[in-house]
């Protein structure tokens, strides 16, 4: 009976549910109460360190008085967020709500068919997210209890603790675009390091006195991820656990 009620809900389905979310550096300049040139030049900052190439972003407007074209950059919801993380708490607020604002024009009116396929879809998600979150549950408190009292931890003392693998660890902070590879060390990604995830450690090596650096994950930062490998189902999963 499941199967064929989702069969029957997902006929029919609207362009305007897969539309996405943008938002322009001309409105997040208005919102946040930035000339737009200091705004373009963050986001071109920002898909540098993302090693992203600003041409997929730009696109043109035309000014209604004058009918001249300018440059401004499109950005969908992941890349406004990173881009406001270094923001105040009010500037982030003004575009948080904004961004709210959009989700809710898309948003579509659904048909009946429309809203039991989505019914279904989120009472899905409910049950899996339930039980990932029970069968975490003792693991999360012990993080929560050991990073308070231990400060930051790099990298391999996250995997350990964790009980993942340092492979699939590094993997998914490639993939999540919440460290790069430089020079053979994991570097977070400035977004990150400005919302107080990381701490930078510098100091001297002790054999030949080279100066280094090293990314070292803060108790907020430790306690965000956890929540994002819950998110993203990799925490507690057996395939993924062990120490590399």
């Amino acid at each position: 009976m499941k199967k064929e009620l989702m069969a029957f809900a997902g006929q029919g389905l609207s362009h305007a549910e897969k539309q996405p979310l943008i938002m322009t550096s001309r409105e997040i300049a208005e919102l946040t109460d930035k000339q737009h040139s200091h705004v373009m030049r963050d986001i071109e900052q920002m898909l540098a360190q993302l090693g992203k190439g600003a041409e997929g972003y730009l696109q043109n407007w035309i000014h209604p008085q004058n009918g001249q074209t300018y440059r401004e950059y499109a950005l969908d919801r992941e890349h406004t967020e990173c881009l406001i993380t270094g923001y105040s708490a009010v500037l982030r607020m003004n575009v948080i709500k904004r961004l709210h604002e959009l989700e809710d024009a898309l948003r579509p009116q659904l048909t009946l068919p429309q809203a039991l396929r989505v019914a279904l879809e989120l009472a899905e998600e409910k049950e899996k997210l339930t039980y990932q979150l029970a069968a975490a549950a003792p693991k999360v408190e012990f993080v929560d209890r050991y990073v308070m009292s231990s400060g930051s931890m790099g990298f391999r003392e996250v995997a350990k603790l964790l009980n993942l693998k340092e492979t699939v660890l590094r993997r998914f902070l490639i993939d999540k675009q919440v460290m790069y590879p430089l020079a053979g060390k994991l570097t977070p990604f400035a977004c990150h390091k400005e919302a107080g995830r990381f701490a930078m450690k510098t100091g001297a090596s002790p054999t030949n006195g080279h100066a280094f650096t090293q990314a070292k994950f803060t108790p907020k930062g430790v306690q965000w991820l956890v929540n994002l490998l819950l998110e993203a189902g990799v925490l507690g999963d057996g395939e993924n656990a062990g120490a590399a």
